[in-house]
């Protein structure tokens, strides 16, 4: 927990708004009870059975990530990623790099993706003959 009660400080002395702490399911209590005793806002997000994120911080910013739910981070659109790490501190040059990165991977996987129905003979279904319905 030393590196939690570090992160704890730096943000109580302002240095930082937001942090990210994983830790195993057993330190929740004692996380959770520190938390609430300094008046800290904070988030639990499970990552397995046996491991828990806590995002902890400034409302505004443990409220967003709030606003984007409780799913991997993984899963997180560039977008979402890029606010986590401003808020969490990053370089911000090397956020913006990683954002356009993710950009140029998701534009690749739309390329490989069919980008309108198929018929049987592999060639695209105009939509406006066929009135297809949104999916």
């Amino acid at each position: 927990m030393d590196v939690f009660t570090h992160l704890l400080y730096e943000h109580k002395k302002g240095l930082r708004n937001m942090a990210l702490y994983t830790f195993e399911v057993s330190k929740k209590e004692a996380i959770e009870k520190k938390l609430t005793k300094m008046q800290v806002d904070y988030m639990f997000m499970p990552v397995t059975d046996r491991k828990i994120n806590v995002f902890f911080g400034a409302k505004a910013c443990v409220d967003v990530i709030r606003t984007i739910g409780q799913k991997r981070l993984c899963d997180y659109t560039c977008e979402e990623d890029f606010i986590l790490g401003i808020m969490l501190g990053y370089d911000r040059l090397k956020q913006c790099e990683r954002y356009i990165e993710g950009l140029a991977k998701r534009a690749e996987k739309r390329k490989r993706l069919p980008s309108a129905p198929q018929n049987i003979y592999n060639r695209p279904v105009d939509p406006v003959i066929y009135k297809l319905s949104p999916a």
